[in-house]
């Protein structure tokens, strides 16, 4: 029987990528709690309740359906692979291991190093960003030699050291391996292009661009993500105010390894709301959504919605996936549907959707409705969210429509003869 359980941890962490990747191939079934109200990084792993189950207060951390908790990444990814990701004998389970340890112990540290900066969440540093670099093309250099004649790290499929060391360069790659800082590791390059192409990565980390220019420290990003101090000049004399400023500046330094840096990454970035250029809405989705949460769907959350939804400040969509052709294992489209959720999570306040699998293995569809602030699409209206729309087609309802208020009816309970999709209903999903 496949693990099922809940992930703990925040949007985007390339920690929780090695358990969510896993998992694709496994068939574990994984339910990602990573924002607020069900998960506030920050708060929610500093209260008793979580530091009960995860004694360190670390995330990504796992819950199984059984009540079993572990703490690590690369502890849960183990968790919840299969044999064939672990290594089906005592030989191959090692060298899945050392590529493991190789890609915290070598790998992390340079990585964190070069990458942090660019990110704005830790202070360049000349020296240390050059050493860095050194060690990246020393790392890249052994994995290049290795792949020589090798797929994959160990054996001739995909197991958790692909996984971990993938997930490990993601950001290199990312923002600051340019064309030709990484074109003398062609096999390097191969591997990762190879590994980042395979169905059940691309679930989880949608399409990966590689850099086409490295990524450099900005100050001005740096200096928004500090907390901002607010101490009077007047009440401390020249000389005690510069030791504290020597203090303060020994603070800002890693207490921790480079690689304990999730606070850091969580840290949102300062961006403006795509849709405050919109009126204000009398429908509240919030309020919906608590109605749909915790209500009897067909008797009080589909009245509530239809008497207080505003067809000018929001639209209804219809939307079905343009490649039934490529789905395979049911599990596997159930877990493409997940990954297009995890990377629209900023987009949750303005948006609520019901994603249905219909049919069985090697015979099924996906389609569902969806519900967005505004008369357009929302995908445009943010780089993050454009990862997997266009593989979907798209079409506005009428919101007046008999078509509109039936689908709805049958999407939002999940329950209706569905004349328009020819195929029984297998699992739904929704975004809310």
């Amino acid at each position: 029987m496949a693990v099922a359980g809940t992930l703990y941890t925040y949007p985007e962490n390339w920690r929780a990528f090695k358990a969510l990747i896993a998992a694709q191939y496994s068939g574990a079934k994984i339910k990602v709690l990573s924002t607020p109200p069900q998960f506030h990084f920050g708060q929610t792993n500093k209260t008793p309740e979580f530091l009960k189950k995860f004694p360190v207060g670390k995330v990504p951390a796992f819950e199984g359906a059984d009540g079993f908790c572990v703490f690590e990444s690369n502890a849960i990814a183990h968790y919840v692979s299969n044999d064939e990701l672990r290594g089906s004998t005592k030989e191959i389970a090692a060298q899945i291991i050392q590529w493991v340890s190789f890609a915290d112990s070598d790998i992390v540290p340079p990585a964190s190093t070069w990458v942090f900066p660019t990110l704005g969440i830790m202070h360049y540093n000349k020296q240390a960003t050059e050493y860095a670099k050194e060690e990246v093309k020393r790392v890249l250099g052994i994995l290049d030699s290795h792949l020589k004649t090798q797929t994959f790290l160990v054996g001739e499929r995909v197991t958790l050291a692909d996984i971990t060391v993938v997930c490990t360069l993601l950001w290199l790659y990312k923002q600051v391996l340019e064309p030709s800082f990484r074109q003398p590791y062609s096999n390097t390059n191969r591997w990762f292009v190879t590994c980042i192409n395979q169905p059940q990565f691309k679930a989880v980390l949608g399409e990966v661009k590689l850099c086409e220019k490295m990524a450099q420290f900005d100050a001005k990003k740096f200096a928004e993500n500090q907390p901002k101090r607010d101490v009077p000049k007047k009440e401390k004399p020249a000389k005690e105010e510069k030791k504290q400023e020597k203090k303060e500046e020994r603070k800002s330094e890693p207490e921790e390894e480079l690689d304990e840096c999730d606070q850091a990454l969580a840290a949102e970035p300062k961006s403006k709301d795509p849709f405050a250029h919109l009126p204000k809405s009398p429908f509240v989705m919030d309020e919906f959504k608590r109605k749909y949460s915790n209500e009897d769907t067909l008797m009080v959350a589909l009245p509530y919605f239809w008497e207080h939804f505003d067809k000018d400040g929001w639209s209804i969509w219809y939307s079905q996936y343009r490649f039934p052709e490529e789905l395979s294992q049911t599990f596997m489209s159930c877990n493409l549907i997940t990954g297009m959720f995890q990377r629209l999570d900023k987009l949750r306040k303005n948006a609520f959707s019901s994603v249905i699998l219909f049919g069985t293995n090697n015979d099924s569809t996906i389609s569902g409705i969806w519900v967005f602030r505004g008369q357009e699409l929302a995908f445009p209206l943010s780089p993050d969210w454009q990862v997997d729309y266009e593989s979907y087609t798209w079409r506005k309802l009428d919101a007046d429509s008999e078509e509109c208020k039936t689908l709805v009816k049958e999407y939002f309970t999940w329950e209706g003869e569905f004349k328009h999709v020819g195929k029984a209903f297998n699992q739904g999903k929704i975004f809310k």
